[in-house]
């Protein structure tokens, strides 16, 4: 049986300051005829490279492609790019990893669609609507024909990811790649995007090369793998072999980092994640937290009944027509030295609640306590002082750190602003806390492009201890990670959590980071706590629906799931979005066990 996909010392370079830099070097693969093979690595292994050269869509003249790239007996690499239009969509199609950027904001999506088939399969406007309709219907996508003229910004992510994979297949290609397609959606979205794609793979006999940094993703979905490291490839085999019995040490050492929900079962304290050398493979033991929570003490946090919505206004003269529901009624505690997480979808509520109690947001009512604050009836002067006992830490942190100034300034610039001490301190306590996180005193002048996302994670961090605070908002603050700086990312902040006995509200959609660092975990839905509880209570017995569709979402690190289809609902999420005289419920709770109460439906 010859391969749909052969890929023979693949060397693929760009032009940088008037030089050839290889970025990929020697790479060989084959895919074969119904098979899925996944290429995995970090960000800057030179995988998603891999994937475009095989297109034909790196920069030309910037770029320089070596070695056979063959595709049903035909080499592309001596194809012109007038053949390489007959090729993309028809013989082969990709789904990029951001469909937002990827679809035409001025286009209907029907039309991009029939676009395809209009162009590749010579088919008239009337037959292709009729095509592109049971195309969007077979990517279950709910009312195909009723959302043929509608606009991608009026779809979800997870519906956009959908419309990205019907215009790929809907030339019926003998090779599908798959870049990246679920890293930006949350975890039960993703777990339908896969479950699509293994379907879809089965009904239409195609060859998926899939390209993730996700090995839980690659563990469900993947017959042979391919490792990457550094332009690369360090290993090859069949899925579980891999899985079971990696030969080379940046393997083991990448799936040492990924976190496997359930891992947790009977462990009360946060556990950190093993300690990992990406280079030889060795790694230490993952040890468990102290206790550092004091549950007889007054908690650092109390926020109580918290509501914030936001205004919709229409018609002529602006009015009023409705509100979006961000938060409603919500209430938690938080101790100092705890974490307690904040798990839920894409426009749940949990990142405005954040926001909220920290005022980046005006909530509409409520009551929160902070260190001895009463928040909401802070003014001015009174929310700078409250800066000093919580700060933030945002999920970018390049677009949270101004790229004129040095991380030093950056650093220096609340304990100066704040009035802290002198500049020569201010320098000698920047200098100190990037020691704190892992970096060297030496990088204070450096500005932040200057670094990886990872180390500009960590200098964040460092911003957010220089003022001393006693509570910590983490939003999101991993997510965007590789692996394996993600699991060292998590494991600085329960060390500093440990050193200086703060208390985290860790905001998050990824469960099985969640369930390793958490005290206590609260789920959100529609701007509403549906459960909250202790995490070992809560992650060994789940009594809302909804938290336990979150988990049953979760891909787990291991190939014997292997064609498991979780068969989860093909819904977006509810809208939040109410009328202005809208008067929510009053809900009640019901305690299953001591800490651990559940929304009553």
């Amino acid at each position: 049986m010859s391969p749909v996909l052969s890929v023979q010392n693949l060397t693929t370079s760009f032009l940088v300051d008037g030089q050839w830099k290889s970025v990929v070097r020697n790479i060989s693969f084959d895919v074969m005829p119904g098979e899925t093979l996944a290429i995995v690595g970090e960000s800057g292994s030179g995988k998603s490279v891999t994937s475009l050269s095989a297109m034909g869509l790196l920069p030309k003249g910037q770029s320089r492609t070596e070695g056979k790239i063959v595709l049903n007996g035909r080499d592309l690499l001596q194809l012109s790019e007038r053949e390489m239009r007959g090729v993309r969509g028809n013989e082969m199609a990709m789904i990029f990893q951001e469909p937002m950027t990827s679809l035409n904001p001025i286009f209907t999506i029907g039309r991009q669609i029939a676009e395809v088939l209009t162009r590749h399969r010579g088919m008239t406007a009337e037959e292709a609507r009729a095509e592109t309709i049971r195309t969007l219907e077979k990517v279950r996508i709910p009312n195909a024909k009723g959302r043929f003229d509608e606009y991608p910004h009026q779809f979800s992510g997870g519906m956009r990811q959908r419309v990205m994979i019907a215009m790929a297949l809907a030339a019926r290609p003998k090779l599908l790649i798959a870049d990246e397609p679920t890293t930006a959606l949350d975890v039960t979205i993703q777990g339908q995007i896969l479950d699509l794609i293994k379907q879809l793979q089965e009904e239409e006999g195609m060859s998926v090369l899939f390209i993730t940094h996700d090995m839980g993703v690659v563990a469900e979905i993947a017959d042979r793998t391919v490792v990457m490291l550094r332009g690369e490839q360090v290993e090859t085999g069949p899925t579980a072999e891999i899985f079971h019995n990696g030969r080379e040490p940046y393997t083991r050492a990448l799936l040492a980092s990924v976190p496997k929900l359930g891992s947790m079962e009977g462990r009360a304290l946060p556990l950190r994640f093993p300690r990992v050398d990406m280079t030889n493979g060795e790694m230490t033991a993952p040890t468990e937290m102290r206790d550092t929570v004091d549950h007889r003490k007054t908690p650092v946090l109390e926020v109580r009944n918290l509501v914030t919505r936001f205004p919709i206004r229409g018609g002529l003269f602006g009015r009023i027509t409705g509100a979006v529901h961000a938060v409603e009624n919500v209430s938690f505690t938080v101790h100092q030295g705890e974490t307690l997480s904040l798990v839920g979808e894409s426009g749940c509520g949990k990142s405005t609640t954040g926001r909220s109690l920290m005022r980046l947001v005006e909530p509409q009512g409520g009551d929160v306590q902070l260190d001895g604050h009463d928040v909401l009836r802070l003014d001015a002067r009174g929310l700078r002082g409250l800066r000093r006992s919580v700060q933030m830490i945002f999920q970018d942190p390049f677009s949270s750190l101004n790229p004129r100034m040095t991380v030093g300034q950056a650093v220096a610039e609340p304990f100066l602003h704040h009035k802290l001490g002198s500049r020569a301190q201010a320098r000698d306590k920047a200098a100190d806390l990037l020691e704190r996180v892992g970096l060297s005193a030496d990088m204070l002048g450096r500005y932040p492009h200057e670094f990886s996302g990872g180390q500009r994670q960590r200098i964040a961090i460092a911003r957010a201890l220089s003022l001393g605070p006693k509570v910590i908002v983490a939003d999101e603050s991993v997510s965007a990670l590789d692996v394996s700086i993600k699991a060292q990312v998590c494991n600085l902040l329960m060390d500093l959590q440990e050193e200086f006995n703060l208390a985290f509200l860790f905001i998050s959609h990824d469960m099985a980071v969640v369930e390793r660092v958490s005290h206590r975990v609260a789920v959100m839905y529609l701007g509403e706590i549906v459960e909250i509880g202790p995490r070992a209570a809560l992650f060994s017995n789940p009594q809302h629906d909804y938290t336990r569709k979150l988990m049953a979402a979760v891909p787990v690190p291991d190939p014997a799931r292997r064609g498991v289809r979780r068969n989860l609902a093909v819904d977006d999420l509810k809208s939040p979005v109410r009328a202005p005289d809208y008067v929510p419920p009053q809900r009640d709770y019901r305690e299953v066990a001591p800490g651990h109460f559940v929304m009553v439906a």
